[in-house]
């Protein structure tokens, strides 16, 4: 079986058995793959947003299809008990011709750029509108979480803002890891005062090697937060293992 049938029957699986339906979405430069599952009104609608997927086969590799091997976000929107639930993937990911559609730039170096977050908040529109809420409760996974972050700093509609495992400060996260800047991205710590207003909870799972607690605590010590009560570190948990299983508990955790 070709990896990126086996990766986008993997998603298919977790979605139906969740009750969502898939629809490709085109919103500026970019066609973007979503699951909703709507199931009656509300005021609220609780949006997920991948994380950066199989962007690399090694540290210096890049890979030639972004589709996640495991999509934590996604599986975080299946246990999700709300009524209306939708979740985005990245540009590049789960493409319905299995070759990604757009520049391998948009899951590197790019991956935040300003087009790719324009095109994320327009298809939050769409769901938006066509769930019928009015207000949007955004969580979003490693790289996910700088997406709904960027998002959040350019609406007003916002009134719930999740990171798990969010990679808050690309220019720490690249340093942590002696990689290169994410050259014509945004990074999420430099609009941190934008959205301090907003309530939030940073999860951060005491095992992640990918993402640790230091990003998370530079993006909340820009907001203000000097004593770090947003941020949740979950014991156990690593970058993308053990966030299922805990999810609707986490889910009750306040946001502040």
């Amino acid at each position: 079986m070709p990896l990126f049938i086996g990766r986008s029957s993997i998603a298919d699986s977790i979605a139906v058995e969740a009750g969502f339906s898939k629809e490709y979405v085109k919103a500026g430069s970019f066609t973007l793959m979503t699951y909703q599952k709507f199931n009656g009104p509300s005021d609220k609608i609780s949006i997920y947003i991948e994380g950066d997927g199989r962007a690399w086969e090694t540290k210096h590799e890049l890979s030639d299809d972004p589709t996640p091997s495991n999509p934590v976000a996604l599986r975080l929107a299946a246990v999700d008990p709300a009524n209306n639930v939708a979740y985005i993937a990245r540009p590049g990911q789960y493409s319905p011709s299995g070759i990604p559609d757009c520049d391998s730039k948009y899951w590197s170096g790019r991956r935040l750029a300003t087009e790719v977050v324009e095109s994320m908040d327009s298809v939050i529109d769409i769901l938006k509108e066509k769930s019928g809420a009015k207000y949007l409760e955004l969580v979003g996974y490693s790289g996910g979480g700088a997406i709904a972050v960027l998002v959040a700093a350019t609406r007003h509609d916002v009134v719930a803002l999740r990171t798990v495992a969010g990679n808050l400060d690309t220019r720490a996260f690249c340093k942590y890891h002696h990689v290169s800047p994410l050259d014509g991205s945004m990074n999420p710590l430099d609009v941190a005062q934008k959205v301090a207003h907003i309530p939030q909870r940073h999860f951060v799972g005491s095992k992640d090697k990918i993402v640790p607690s230091a990003i998370a605590e530079s993006f909340i010590k820009m907001e203000g937060d000097k004593d770090y009560e947003r941020i949740t570190v979950v014991d156990g948990v690593s970058h993308s293992d053990g966030w299922q299983k805990r999810w609707r508990e986490l889910l009750s955790i306040s946001c502040k």
